[in-house]
């Protein structure tokens, strides 16, 4: 029997993990919120019924939605499901990808639909998530099949009939990979549904949105191009970073979210075994500009004091006295081993930088994530006092997506 690949899809995972824990949610309108609880970042059907959209900020989604039950994300917990999720996963399959923190890439050998439905009901008794899974010849196939057979449904969809019916009722951007932009280009050129896409010539999509488009276009067909990765790729770029809730114009408070974000960014480089060569500062003001800097560094590093260092010297770039300050992200490049990364005659003594990395990593791994921090953090107890912000969905290690 030829090989499938199957993608499933943890229906309102974070809702769903929340259930899990307490009962009283089930059939009630829930919202998961993000950063500070700023907004939703995840609702229920039910909550969807009312109008809520993802990403809406709390006090929109409070108006639309007066019954509804808030809550503070909670990503040590979606992990353990999440994890427990994909232990079942691997126990059925022998080539899985870890793609999100709800979503698995997985090959399938046998009669498919009955296949995706004892995943389906093994995991809802043993874990307690509903999940949907759609099975295709490709994964690009299985994933729209997926978003069809949704909420709890388990469908395969095999022969040229079945996925040129599909792939007519959808449009391009209903893939993944063609965002607004991309769909745009397509629809210039006449493509507009997924079947265009499928009957295009390669070498047009190629054209238009490069190999990655046209190996789209194959997959559209039926014809196995994307690879399911049963590893994570080496990071070319790590990032970390995102809103910081209440807008501040704040010039200390400003600094603080810098140095946090800076101080998230080398522990994650540190997790991976990675130095950065260049470093990079976007951030976003609230009527305001995206303004953005980057900086090389003499050497790879994942120093503080090296890193702060240019830090202050991005902010001082990007920095807008008085204006309102919502988001910003660091993006660390031009990444290496330790081991391979060229020295420089002129490198600081680091003798001194390491015994503190190591006294502060062995302090936090004894009390706590951030039990020792830098005290430019300090205008954000709050923050840290919150243990809903010590672990953000970055921090889920394993994921192909990010």
């Amino acid at each position: 029997m030829p090989r499938y690949i199957a993608h499933l899809d943890a229906d309102c995972f974070y809702v769903s993990a929340e259930r899990v824990r307490d009962s009283f949610l089930n059939g009630k309108p829930v919202g998961v919120l993000g950063n500070q609880g700023a907004c939703v970042i995840a609702k229920s059907y039910e909550m969807k019924a009312e109008g809520v959209k993802t990403g809406e900020p709390i006090w929109e989604a409070v108006e639309k939605c007066p019954q509804g039950i808030y809550i503070k994300r909670d990503f040590r917990w979606y992990e353990v499901l999440s994890r427990a999720m994909l232990d079942i996963v691997k126990s059925r399959s022998p080539i899985v990808e870890y793609y999100s923190i709800d979503e698995f890439f997985l090959t399938v050998d046998s009669d498919p639909e009955p296949f995706a439905r004892e995943i389906q009901q093994t995991i809802l008794n043993r874990v307690g998530v509903p999940v949907t899974i759609g099975v295709a010849r490709t994964r690009t196939l299985a994933k729209l099949v997926s978003d069809l057979a949704k909420p709890f449904g388990a469908l395969a969809l095999i022969g040229q009939q079945a996925e040129e019916k599909l792939l007519g009722e959808r449009q391009v951007s209903d893939v993944t990979g063609i965002a607004a932009r991309s769909a745009a280009k397509l629809n210039a050129a006449g493509i507009y549904t997924c079947l265009d896409l499928a009957n295009a010539r390669p070498s047009q999509v190629k054209g238009i949105l490069t190999v990655t488009g046209e190996r789209l276009c194959y997959e559209l067909r039926g014809e196995k191009c994307v690879a399911i990765q049963t590893t994570r790729p080496l990071h070319k770029i790590v990032s970390r970073g995102g809103s910081i809730g209440k807008p501040s114009n704040d010039a200390g408070i400003q600094w603080a979210w810098a140095v946090r974000n800076l101080e998230r960014l080398i522990e994650a480089l540190e997790s991976y075994g990675l130095c950065t060569g260049k470093l990079t500062l976007s951030v976003d003001y609230k009527h305001g500009p995206t303004c953005a800097a980057e900086t090389t560094l003499s050497v790879p590093t994942t120093r503080f004091d090296l890193l702060v260092a240019a830090a202050r010297h991005l902010w001082a770039k990007v920095q807008l006295r008085g204006a309102l300050l919502y988001r910003m992200h660091y993006f660390a490049s031009k990444l290496q081993y330790p081991g391979k990364r060229q020295l420089s005659l002129f490198d600081p003594p680091a003798v001194r930088d390491d015994t503190l990395r190591e006294l502060k990593n062995k302090l936090n791994g004894q009390h706590g994530r951030f039990a020792l921090r830098s005290a430019s953090t300090l205008p954000l107890t709050e923050i840290y006092a919150d243990e809903s912000h010590g672990y953000e969905i970055c921090d889920v290690q394993g994921k192909t997506c990010f």
